[in-house]
């Protein structure tokens, strides 16, 4: 990937030497499935999708903002650490690519922030521990990350390469993204009215319109600014594959329980980032009215 001369973002804080507080994970869960598509649509014709999702009786905010702990204040990353540069390039790259998007269709994208810590982290949702893996919290827009993962990418999950840790980035972006579309807050409501195994079917669909999402980033970026070298597709498809539901549960169990899968199998997740990379069509990212996943 061609990152190194690239602008870095002045949005993202250093807390790797700070504490932990308490509380629970992730923000992005939860509601009502006929008005994704609509949403979606809305917004990249110019329309603010919070108008239609009001008249159809919606909500579809923000989530209310828990107190937490408090910490020591973020700083920016040392000018010297060559990851956290990385990390802050690909965000940039981000901002750039989306806000470019939501600006053609009369909208203004709103730059989330991007918080590195090490072994654990308070955010508006909550505690958090390195071990979950990344991750984005709607309450406070923010993402979260533990460096360490990327090397656990490598190691662990045998999915090297910066591209494929662009890819995880991008993914949480894409959350953040259907936390500006309005999708997050529906699907969190939804929870309230599903049995367990219901909301994971509906999780899956949100994680795969975040890979979707993902891979829409990257069409766009490099069609602009040519971020792609030979071998980025297949090290983000790589790394889309490795945290699939399915290998995952057999790698640490030896057998899979479908039921509970919410983020897709590998197969699902390196479909839905292919099709986000190839299609560079916000409609191809509906996941929600998608027949087959």
């Amino acid at each position: 990937m061609r990152w190194e001369n690239g602008r870095e973002s002045s949005n993202v804080e250093d807390r790797r030497g700070a504490g932990g507080g308490g509380g629970m994970r992730r923000g992005v869960m939860g509601g009502g499935i006929g008005v994704f598509v609509i949403a979606i649509i809305a917004m990249f014709l110019g329309v603010d999708p919070s108008v239609i999702f009001g008249v159809l009786g919606g909500g579809g905010g923000p989530m209310s903002q828990p107190q937490v702990s408090q910490q020591a204040p973020a700083q920016r990353p040392p000018a010297e650490d060559k990851q956290a540069k990385f990390v802050s390039v690909v965000l940039a790259d981000t901002e750039d690519t989306w806000r470019a998007l939501f600006k053609q269709n009369n909208a203004q994208y709103r730059d989330p922030k991007l918080v590195l810590f090490r072994g654990a982290v308070n955010s508006a949702c909550g505690h958090a521990q390195a071990a979950m893996g990344p991750f984005y919290c709607p309450a406070d827009e923010k993402v979260y990350i533990d460096l360490q993962f990327f090397d656990d990418l490598h190691k662990r999950f045998r999915a090297p390469g910066d591209f494929a840790q662009a890819y995880v980035i991008a993914h949480e972006i894409g959350h953040h993204v259907q936390h500006l579309l309005g999708i997050t807050g529906k699907v969190h409501a939804a929870r309230q009215r599903l049995s367990e195994v219901e909301y994971n079917k509906l999780s899956v669909r949100l994680e795969l319109q975040a890979d979707c999402l993902a891979g829409f980033w990257a069409h766009h970026a490099h069609r602009t600014r040519q971020i792609l070298e030979q071998g980025d597709v297949e090290e983000a498809l790589g790394a889309a594959s490795a945290i699939g539901d399915d290998r995952l549960q057999m790698q640490s169990r030896g057998y899979v329980t479908p039921e509970s899968f919410n983020h897709g199998t590998s197969a699902q997740r390196v479909r839905w980032f292919k099709r986000g990379l190839e299609g560079g069509q916000i409609r191809a990212c509906n996941t929600f009215e998608a027949r087959e996943l």
